[in-house]
């Protein structure tokens, strides 16, 4: 367990770093940018081998429930991370989209996966997030997009979610968790 809250830990101080630190981090130039993608990219592998290796007490398991609304909310996420970079009429309600979508994500995780190692992995990210968006409230407004809204963008956020999506189900299934069993 310990290499999976590491993990964690690792990710969201990379990620935090720019919000607690901006003077420190703007004094490091580019190298702070291959310093937090460094950081990034060893707690994913850290969550991703501690999670495969983590054992611990499982409070409820998998239903088919459970499953359906932990889909549903997935795809949600996924949309939002599209329209976020999409800037789609959803961008100019939400004030942050990814960081929403991560929010959304990390629940849906959480309420299908009734273990301890996933409330680690999960909540953890889900804290990240929430703390994230605490950080940048406090220090600017973020930017809502304001329309038009083009239609062709709007159902290119849906297919790119619906496609994403896809592809996430099948590498879970490539992966031994199975996204629709």
């Amino acid at each position: 367990m310990i290499v999976l809250i590491i993990g964690v830990l690792l990710w969201s101080a990379a990620h935090l770093f720019k919000r607690i630190a901006p003077a420190k981090r703007a004094d490091m130039g580019d190298a702070a940018k291959g310093m937090v993608a460094l950081g990034v990219v060893a707690g994913v592998v850290l969550m991703v081998i501690g999670y495969r290796m983590a054992d611990g007490a499982v409070l409820w398991g998998r239903h088919p429930a459970t499953v359906g609304i932990n889909n549903i909310l997935n795809l949600l996420a996924v949309y939002l991370f599209a329209a976020s970079g999409m800037k789609t009429w959803i961008t100019s309600k939400i004030r942050h989209p990814q960081l929403t979508g991560i929010k959304t994500w990390a629940l849906a995780h959480i309420l299908v996966n009734g273990d301890i190692p996933s409330f680690v992995l999960f909540g953890g990210l889900l804290a990240w997030a929430v703390v994230e968006v605490i950080l940048i409230n406090k220090q600017a407004k973020p930017e809502k997009s304001t329309g038009p809204f083009p239609v062709g963008k709007e159902i290119g956020a849906i297919v790119g979610a619906i496609v994403v999506f896809g592809l996430i189900a099948w590498a879970h299934y490539w992966f031994g968790y199975p996204a629709f069993g």
